[in-house]
């Protein structure tokens, strides 16, 4: 249609020019023209009015009616100014033209492969809760590709997916930042589907934030209890120099500061009533209730133990880490980096009883 238009208007113009100016055709181009012009200067109280595709097509298919002597006296609403800007215009157009690329397509680089778009959506049709910063993280560190978030956001875009203080470290991350020498621990309180009331110790490296262990305890916690649960958490690990709490009446009973002192291990604590002074465990707690509790049904001690206890496989060998840059606790320890995987042969592999998927070699 587009074309059939600029046809239509080349024959009016060649027939204009054949016919050429003068007589009674440039007497009624030249009302017409005033005409439009007073029209376009009605409709809009602007300083400068803009001009349709419209009145650019009238206006300049009359002028071709009128002699050369008429135009600059019919053309009331030409300034100076708009020729200096239709000739830079025009001279921009004509450079363009002659030096621009003759290449068609859209220019810039090629998106992802369909291998890659495929295991994206998939991805995401298999764990919902995931967002597209940690698709990517997984994408990079499973397939050796270098892919950012916003390319994962336009992929799941297209494909009709669901979308997707001071300065300087705190004093406990300097800490931390030797390996195995500062772990964090924290209580946490967890409800059965009989509404009995579990209490969790958990128990992280600081460095790697690689999950130690958890200690349940169902019922009341008391200093005994703790130390409890403590050594079930740790049981084969060599403990740490330092050993991170809060001020929780538990971490201030006799029981537990005589199990840290027989252990050799130092306690600091976090500054009183600031949760964010100790936040990598509490960020932990955070993660394993919004991707681990939140969706499970817990019936026992037993059955919680054993939830937890898959779910520190899943977070330490297989889900990647942000404040790491996508690898895992287990990589940060030490342990061999994940190989990568082919494009287009993988398999998916359930962690948590099913709760997350992702790709290992087929």
């Amino acid at each position: 249609m587009r074309d059939l238009l600029i046809l239509v208007v080349r024959l009016l113009t060649t027939v204009a020019k054949l016919l050429g100016p003068g007589g009674t055709k440039a007497v009624v181009a030249d009302s017409l023209l005033m005409k439009q012009q007073l029209l376009v200067m009605n409709r809009s109280r602007r300083r400068a009015p803009s001009l349709s595709a419209l009145d650019r097509i009238l206006l300049g298919f009359w002028s071709l009616f009128l002699p050369p002597r008429r135009l600059p006296r019919a053309a009331v609403m030409i300034r100076p100014s708009t020729l200096l800007r239709f000739h830079e215009a025009l001279k921009k157009r004509t450079y363009r033209l002659l030096f621009s690329a003759r290449r068609k397509g859209t220019p810039g680089p090629n998106g992802p492969s369909q291998e890659l778009i495929r295991a994206i959506v998939e991805l995401k049709q298999r764990n919902p809760r995931f967002g597209c910063p940690r698709i990517a993280l997984i994408v990079a560190k499973t397939f050796s590709v270098d892919i950012d978030k916003d390319v994962v956001r336009r992929v799941l875009a297209t494909h009709s997916c669901p979308a997707p203080g001071a300065g300087g470290p705190s004093w406990l991350t300097f800490i931390g930042h030797t390996k195995d020498s500062l772990w964090s621990v924290d209580v946490c309180r967890c409800e059965s589907i009989l509404l009995k009331t579990h209490w969790v110790l958990v128990v992280m490296d600081q460095f790697t934030r690689r999950i130690i262990g958890f200690g349940v305890n169902a019922g009341h916690v008391d200093g005994v209890a703790l130390c409890r649960m403590f050594t079930h958490a740790i049981a084969g690990q060599t403990p740490p120099r330092c050993l991170s709490s809060d001020h929780d009446p538990l971490f201030l009973s006799h029981p537990w500061q005589a199990t840290l002192r027989i252990l050799e291990v130092a306690e600091i604590q976090t500054v009183p009533s600031v949760p964010l002074s100790h936040p990598f465990v509490e960020r932990v707690i955070g993660t394993i209730r919004r991707e681990c509790l939140d969706h499970t049904p817990v019936w026992n001690a037993a059955d919680l133990e054993r939830k937890l206890t898959d779910f520190t496989a899943y977070d330490n060998r297989s889900r990647v880490h942000s404040s790491r840059g996508g690898e895992t606790p287990a990589e940060a320890g030490g342990g061999p980096p994940t190989a990568p995987l082919a494009r287009s042969r993988y398999r998916w592999q359930a962690h948590c009883r099913g709760l997350y998927q992702l790709p290992v070699a087929a």
